[in-house]
């Protein structure tokens, strides 16, 4: 099991980005109205419990100098609409904060899975699985909690400490001096913790990251698992993946929650200070008991968002990893994409400015290699008439997927051009190019629903009739008349309730309904029986008359009509030709064709 890949982005020890934060606030301010009001909600809260201690002073001091005058009906309906007023601002609060959090949370899913369908293959070479399902569940849960209540909370808290402090020094500023002597040390505290739990937070994600990819692993390959008897090997890898989870993640928790108890006790000691600076001046007969009180209260009504405001910014630091990685995929630029004229044109045409044809393709010295890796095509020249079919043939690892992958635009050359009727390919939209294109794989992918959506997914505006003509014109259409529910027949997870050749039939017929300009097949039927092969043999003929088509081929046997057989090694043309011509020669391409045809025989 593969657990040991590593995001060099989880590994950096960077400061908490406000930056980054003030990128993610605007998921919470795009609903203005919600914000707006509980900003109002807020204020009314703060209001609220500002009222309770002022209410409650004025009433031991009333009572202490008019003990016996006391409007004790004022003052419990006062108290009573304090209540009230306190009840209905809590519950607006929770209305607003949990329609905020549901909102973002579904708004930063959206934008990280359209950002997964526009990036490019080579997004997804280097990045496994589990590291993006980690990015759309965990660290987008994370971080719509905080985007919702922790702003929520954070507005109301500041309101509110902003609020006691006048009210403070409005009333006793030395006292007000004594309550918030405690917030340089508050202030340094803060600093301390947020460094260590922002990096053990960031250990936690990475491990987490790399546990949901075993998952995904064990999942995807039980059967083999099962077949090598590997289930206590993995469970072994696993475990020891878990534990360093575990370590990671308690390491966060006591910093956590050593955090919390200190502001606990610095609140304590403003308490204290307020008791003691307060009852020396209570003793002098400066100010009344009832005004101690008052501030008794105050000291403790502004600790308590302090606290909650200090949660917050721990759980911040833990979510800071969480919010890089989530930004880093919604930011990331694909590596294939539209060039500025293109989106120029686009944005003012409705088009690239070219014709719609798909004309003569030129590769014209073309070379690729990876980011980091070898060189994989070296030189590459081939001009492809309309309609032509070219076959690629060759050892595994040669350079024959890769070719295609660079016609098809997933990747670009890295030398050379490819051009289209004399045009350079990236001077035509993406759009344009990859809607011209069917594709069929080796093996081939079906997504959950019925064969007929299944099939419809290359057009989706394919009528039940265009559907079945599809599937009758590759030869689908008898297997699935047989099927239970014919072509309402829910094909499983990944295809899995089809054999492979009948996957591989539907996969021709979603092609074929695409009705494309370019067909690329790689590999598409060597993986299937000889019976399932002759039927698409019959069909394939009719799917390749006048589109220009490119095969990747296994057996050698399914392109003697090509136009051009290339053989490919090592990333050159080694051998190109007919299949007649190609035999008389002797060379590579008659080594592997003899070869093929005597195992075949020997079968």
């Amino acid at each position: 099991m593969n657990s040991g890949w590593i995001d060099e982005d989880d590994l950096k020890e960077n400061k908490l980005d406000l930056r980054l934060w003030k990128t993610l606030l605007q998921y919470t301010l795009h609903y203005r109205k919600t914000v707006a009001a509980f900003i109002c909600v807020a204020f009314a809260l703060a209001a609220s419990d500002l009222g309770f201690p002022l209410l409650t002073g004025t009433l031991i001091t009333d009572i202490e100098t008019n003990s016996g005058d006391v409007n004790l009906v004022f003052y419990a309906v006062t108290f009573a609409g304090l209540a009230i007023s306190l009840s209905v601002s809590i519950w607006a609060f929770v209305m607003c904060a949990g329609s905020i959090r549901t909102r973002v949370s579904n708004d930063i899913r959206r934008d990280a899975f359209e950002q997964l369908q526009r990036l490019s293959f080579s997004f997804y070479d280097t990045r496994p699985t589990g590291w993006l399902m980690a990015r759309l569940t965990s660290d987008c849960q994370r971080l719509s909690v905080i985007l919702a209540w922790g702003v929520m909370d954070l507005i109301w808290g500041s309101t509110l400490m902003l609020a006691v402090s006048v009210v403070m020094f409005i009333y006793n500023w030395k006292i007000a001096l004594a309550v918030l002597s405690v917030l340089p040390v508050l202030v340094y505290v803060s600093v301390y913790f947020k460094k260590k739990i922002l990096r053990t937070s960031r250990l936690v994600r990475k491990t987490n990251s790399r546990i949901t990819g075993v998952y995904n692993e064990g999942i995807v390959g039980v059967n083999t698992s099962k077949v090598f008897v590997r289930e206590d090997e993995n469970l072994q890898d696993f475990d020891r993946l878990t534990r360093e989870m575990e370590e990671h993640s308690i390491r966060n928790a006591i910093l956590s929650a050593a955090y919390l108890p200190t502001v606990i006790t610095l609140g304590s000691v403003a308490i204290a200070a307020a008791f003691v600076v307060g009852g020396h001046q209570v003793l002098l007969g400066t100010i009344a008991i009832g005004e101690m009180v008052m501030f008794m209260y105050y000291a403790q009504l502004f600790f308590q968002p302090a606290q909650e405001v200090s949660a917050w910014f721990a759980e911040m630091q833990m979510a800071q990893a969480s919010a890089e990685r989530v930004l880093g995929l919604i930011d990331a630029v694909p590596d294939v994409q539209d060039t500025p004229s293109v989106a120029t044109r686009l944005k003012e045409n409705g088009n690239d400015g070219h014709a719609d044809e798909l004309g003569i393709i030129e590769f014209r010295n073309v070379g690729f290699k990876y980011k980091t890796g070898p060189q994989i095509i070296t030189d590459f020249s081939l001009t492809v008439e309309p309609g032509q079919t070219i076959a690629l043939v060759g050892a595994t690892g040669g350079g024959k997927s890769t070719i295609v992958n660079l016609l098809c635009r997933f990747y670009e050359p890295t030398e050379g051009q490819i051009l289209i009727d004399g045009i350079d390919y990236t001077d035509r939209s993406l759009h344009w190019l990859q809607s011209s294109l069917g594709i069929v794989l080796q093996q081939p992918h079906l997504f959950s629903g019925s064969i007929a959506d299944n099939i419809r997914y290359g057009r989706q505006s394919a009528t039940q009739a265009e559907v079945e003509a599809a599937a009758q014109y590759v030869g689908a259409h008898d297997f699935i008349q047989d099927l239970e529910k014919s072509y309402e027949t829910p094909v499983g997870e990944g295809g899995n309730q089809l054999s492979l050749g009948e996957k591989q039939l539907v996969s021709f017929a979603r092609a074929v309904l695409k009705q494309p300009k370019l067909l690329v097949m790689d590999e598409a039927t060597s993986s299937i029986d000889t019976e399932t092969e002759q039927i698409i043999q019959r069909g394939l003929s009719k799917v390749l008359e006048n589109r220009t088509s490119f095969v990747i081929a296994h057996r050698l046997s399914t392109i003697k009509s090509a136009d051009q057989i290339l053989v490919i090694e090592n990333g050159r043309i080694k051998e190109q030709g007919k299949h007649q011509s190609l035999l008389r020669n002797k060379e590579e391409y008659f080594q592997l064709y003899t070869q093929q045809a005597y195992r075949e025989l020997a079968n």
